[in-house]
């Protein structure tokens, strides 16, 4: 699909699902949420029957995920929880889906790979997280090639499977947007959801992402650290040093305006491009910034990096988060007496 008509369709989308208006899209699509959620429903009584097997790994895991479509702010809540992990002595791994990438095997990520075959959020994460990274469309074959590479691994960190049955979770985690929520909590695609809300009654943990957190949910924010330059990493400005300029902004997330209203945050004046999520860059898409500096997300960076220019920067950015999480998510890894806490 063309970018031009990817980005319609997704505005259109957004539309209907975020929107108060009661459209023609809306009818057409009802239908095929009632034959998803049918099909969502069986699939989740069939692993909980025993139909569908379910892989229990030897290491407590943990699972980061959403019930939305769209970025919720995922990545970020997995790097934050790989680090705590971490700082208290334990060995994390991570798996992810790969989604965006040509990948079909299970497979390691190192950071030399291109995003194109890894997909973007599982290079981010392998250059930012410090620990083996995993990936495959099936979580507990990723997983399994992960324990077996690394059997120093203590603990599994599952990026984006709240969905993925297949492998068993010791702990869930959902991150929900704080600002938009559920939309017109709708299931796919008449809506936002690939599960209704009253999934999150069952999970261990709800965070919401920006906005106001709800009763019994933690709360994360993310602050903006520092700007890296795309060539050099080790070339940095400090969050304000654009402010007062005139930059050529671009985003390909799940919801670019977040980005966007980040820059307006920090005082930077920009022309803005949206590209569709898990987009695939090319040089070409670059040609109205003209001289000027371009700004983007990491997740963005990631698949610019074999042509990019002198002044060509990426926003980094760490989670705040409640540091309450990290207590119950080892009080969770210690029920499972796998791990010993130093």
């Amino acid at each position: 699909m063309k970018k031009p008509t990817k980005l319609w369709l997704e505005a259109e989308l957004q539309s209907v699902w975020y929107g108060n208006n009661f459209s023609f899209w809306y009818l057409v699509l009802w239908p095929l949420s009632q034959l998803f959620r049918v099909l969502s429903t069986i699939r989740y009584w069939a692993y909980h029957y025993g139909l569908l097997k379910i892989w229990h790994a030897p290491v407590p895991v943990i699972v980061i995920g959403n019930i939305s479509v769209g970025g919720t702010g995922k990545t970020p809540l997995t790097l934050w929880l790989v680090e705590f992990l971490r700082s208290q002595g334990l060995h994390p791994g991570v798996v992810s889906r790969g989604y965006g990438g040509s990948a079909t095997q299970a497979r390691a990520v190192s950071i030399n790979d291109g995003a194109a075959i890894v997909g973007d959020e599982p290079l981010l994460l392998a250059r930012r997280a410090g620990c083996p990274v995993w990936i495959g469309a099936q979580r507990s074959v990723a997983a399994k090639g992960l324990l077996a590479a690394h059997q120093e691994c203590d603990v599994l960190v599952c990026d984006d499977g709240l969905q993925h049955y297949g492998l068993a979770r010791d702990f869930e985690i959902a991150v929900v947007d704080g600002l938009r929520r559920y939309g017109n909590e709708m299931l796919l695609p008449a809506g936002p959801l690939r599960e209704l809300p009253i999934r999150l009654n069952a999970v261990n943990a709800v965070v919401a992402h920006g906005g106001l957190a709800a009763q019994g949910e933690f709360s994360m924010r993310l602050a903006a650290t520092v700007f890296r330059n795309l060539l050099d990493n080790a070339l940095t400005k400090e969050v304000h040093a654009f402010s007062g300029h005139k930059v050529y902004a671009i985003a390909g997330i799940g919801n670019p305006q977040r980005f966007f209203n980040a820059l307006d945050s920090l005082g930077i004046a920009s022309e803005t491009q949206a590209f569709p999520d898990h987009h695939i860059y090319k040089p070409e898409d670059f040609k109205l910034a003209g001289t000027r500096a371009i700004v983007m997300t990491e997740k963005d960076a990631v698949k610019c990096l074999t042509f990019a220019q002198p002044n060509w920067w990426y926003l980094e950015v760490s989670a705040e988060m409640d540091p309450a999480l990290g207590g119950q998510v080892l009080d969770n890894i210690r029920k499972r007496n796998e791990c010993k806490i130093a």
